[in-house]
Parts: C-alpha cells; sequence; structure tokens
C-alpha cells in the first residue's frame, strides 16, 4: 500500500503547480456552471490536487484558485439562466434533469432565499441547478454572490485542507510506519463519509423547503 500510495502521490507532485492550479480551476469552474457539475467530479479534482501542495503559498494559491474558479463557474450559470433559463430547462439534457428538479429547486430559492445559495453548494444536484434558478429569478447577482462566497470559501478550505493535510501526514510516516498507507487512505474514508452524511443530513432538514 505504501509503495502504491507514494507513486500516485510522486506522480500528482510531479506535475508543475501551475498546471495542478490550473486544472483545479477548471475543474471547480465545470462542475459549478450550468448542469456539468452533474457530470464533473470536482471534489475529487480539489482532493487530488490538493495532495501535492508542498508549502503555504501553494495552499493558499490553490484555495484561491478553487474558490475563483467556483464563483466564476456559478457566475456563468446565473447569466445562462438570467438569458436562457426556459430554453435550458426546456433542452434534453434540461429535461433529463427532470422537472421535478427544476420545481424543487424553485420552491427552494422562493420559500429560502440566499439560505438556499449557501446550502445548495453542500448539496447534490442543487449545486447545479441553483445558479441558473437563481438567474432566472428575481434575486439580484450581488445578493446571489453575498451567499454563495462564503460557501464556496468554506467549501475550498475543508477540502484542500483535508487532502493537504492527510497527503502531509502520510509523507511524514510512511518512513516510520508500514501500515502509514491505510492511514491516509483511512483519513480521506472518513472525510468523504463525513461529507456523505452532511449532504443527507442536510437534504432531508431542508427537504421540507423543497416541496
Amino acid at each position: 500500500m505504501n509503495d502504491i500510495l507514494t507513486w500516485i502521490l510522486d506522480t500528482v507532485s510531479a506535475v508543475d503547480p501551475v498546471i495542478r492550479t490550473l486544472l483545479a480551476f477548471v475543474g471547480m469552474l465545470l462542475e459549478t456552471s450550468v448542469l456539468v457539475g452533474l457530470v464533473v467530479p470536482g471534489d475529487t479534482i480539489v482532493i487530488v490536487a490538493s495532495t501535492a501542495v508542498a508549502s503555504p503559498v501553494e495552499f493558499v494559491t490553490l484555495v484561491l484558485a478553487v474558490i475563483v474558479g467556483a464563483l466564476a463557474g456559478e457566475s456563468i450559470g446565473f447569466a445562462l439562466g438570467h438569458h436562457f433559463g426556459p430554453f435550458i430547462r426546456g433542452s434534453r439534457l434540461g429535461r433529463r434533469i427532470g422537472e421535478h428538479n427544476w420545481i424543487r429547486a424553485e420552491i427552494y430559492l422562493d420559500r429560502r432565499g440566499g439560505v438556499a445559495v449557501f446550502i445548495s453548494r453542500f448539496l447534490p444536484v442543487l449545486h447545479s441547478l441553483i445558479p441558473v434558478t437563481v438567474g432566472a429569478s428575481r434575486m439580484r447577482y450581488r445578493t446571489f454572490m453575498a451567499w454563495t462566497v462564503p460557501a464556496s470559501i468554506l467549501w475550498s478550505l475543508a477540502y484542500v485542507s483535508v487532502g493537504s493535510a492527510a497527503a502531509g501526514g502520510y509523507r511524514e510516516l510512511s518512513g516510520q510506519l508500514h501500515f502509514a498507507g491505510y492511514l491516509f487512505v483511512g483519513a480521506i474514508a472518513l472525510f468523504v463519509l463525513a461529507v456523505f452524511l452532511i449532504k443527507k443530513w442536510l437534504h432531508r432538514r431542508e427537504l421540507r423547503h423543497m416541496d
């Protein structure tokens, strides 16, 4: 396990830091822009990129890139929703998402306002639909940004911190413990499980505002 993980982490670290950061930026831009977030695993891209963080400068740069990428993607979704909302909703992809999901997003936004924007960053499906839905609503872009900026900051700090901390801890222990690789995998697995449970709890808690 240690040999495999060391090879993987060394491969990621061998990529130029600028390229890694740009890939994370593009991944988040696609993940949060209109409907693309349903197929682009932005969280996976960010965690992989964060395992190669080797200095405070790289950490801060990656966090900023992820935040800016997320906000750029959501801004694109807002603009497209504002100008082409009905067309996107009626498109083939929009129909595949399901009319019930679009209706849920509208009801949720109508009932919760900015809170829906903040929480949707951590919910599946809705994190891709809300920017488009907000763009087609009466909410101003400035209000949308006021709620989505802190959510994007919190999301980015959580993912980059866990990825970089787990990888850093593994590198320190790999030469001393033969089961360090299992600790690394366990730490990532626990984080993924925690994220899943939090999303599940949030979804159940907010479900009454969507129906």
